[in-house]
């Protein structure tokens, strides 16, 4: 008798696991949102442009100057955040820096402390010469990753910097909830460490003025009420990671607090992307289970088009012409 029940238990824990891995594994089809592709930059390297690496990882170049967002790119599979722990794959981030074309980077600036922002962030500003550049949550990963105290740059919001023709301004923000794992990194976190290591930290909006023109980065797909208020952007690069999870009102609450009171007229969507998958292969949405990436893309296009915001969805690697 107790031999048959450890065999059911065991039987439920592997269809269990089986039906995880599928659901894990199932997502929407993107080859409805081909007409929203974007076209490759092609205007000379003096131009502004950016280019969309996953998750929240954004390169901005003129040409002279270039800053990231970020910088994840080791995406540690799923068996490896639930059995496991996480570190910086320090040769596939090496080679995803040269994929894209970064050799020199000002600055690595990280959105919040969650792994997949901030992880990599140290060994990318490492390999690059950057700074560092985020709350006291990300100096502790860098810390912990041996960075070199002066490379290491915490900044509260509303705090503003240059680095070449890039005026940056930290802002307030929120994360989609629930935010876990909440907090702060009070202490050097030396990898291999759990993902839940991460603490959130401080979230940022991330304002970028360049000549005349003006970009905002909202990693996740959360606002601070009023904190965007009297700011502009031509264009948002808008986190809609599990915001296809979050009722109709918040979801209009955070396009009236990052769209449409910045008065943007191009709508760019990052944080869609399965990022435990590698980013070498074609980007995948957010698995049905986490995330609902069809209702968010109705929401957004609906929004867009009864408000005259142009709403495009970036693939990795193309350089995006953001000119003015």
């Amino acid at each position: 008798m107790r031999t048959g029940v450890l065999v059911g238990i065991g039987l439920l824990i592997l269809a269990a696991a089986g039906w995880l891995y599928y659901q894990m594994r199932s997502h929407p089809a993107l080859d409805a949102y081909d007409k929203l592709s974007l076209p490759a930059g092609t205007h000379p390297q003096t131009t502004l442009r950016a280019t969309f690496l996953g998750v929240a990882t954004i390169l901005l170049d003129d040409g002279e100057t270039a800053i990231l967002t970020d910088g994840f790119f080791t995406r540690p599979s799923i068996g490896q955040l639930f059995f496991g722990k996480i570190a910086p794959d320090k040769a596939l981030i090496a080679r995803h820096l040269k994929h894209a074309g970064i050799d020199k980077l000002a600055a690595v600036i990280v959105n919040h402390s969650h792994y997949d922002h901030v992880m990599d962030a140290p060994e990318v500003a490492i390999e690059t010469g950057a700074l560092l550049v985020g709350s006291e949550s990300t100096a502790n990963v860098g810390r912990g990753w041996g960075l070199a105290e002066e490379r290491i740059k915490v900044k509260a919001p509303g705090s503003t910097m240059e680095f070449g023709k890039f005026l940056v301004t930290l802002l307030p923000s929120g994360h989609v909830p629930p935010g876990f794992p909440a907090g702060e990194i009070t202490q050097p976190l030396v990898p291999p460490a759990r993902a839940t290591a991460y603490l959130m930290g401080t979230n940022y909006a991330v304002l970028v003025e360049h000549g005349r023109s003006r970009i905002l980065i909202n990693a996740s797909a959360g606002f601070a009420p009023g904190a965007l208020a009297g700011r502009h952007a031509d264009v948002v690069f808008l986190g809609i990671g599990m915001l296809g999870k979050r009722n109709l009102a918040y979801m209009e609450d955070y396009w009236r607090e990052v769209v449409q009171t910045t008065g943007a007229r191009r709508v760019i969507p990052i944080h869609w992307d399965n990022f435990a998958l590698p980013l070498d292969e074609p980007l995948q949405p957010i698995p049905h289970l986490l995330d609902d990436f069809d209702a968010t893309m109705r929401f957004l296009l609906e929004k867009g088009a009864a408000q005259g915001v142009a709403v495009k969805l970036p693939q990795a690697w193309q350089p995006i012409d953001l000119s003015p």
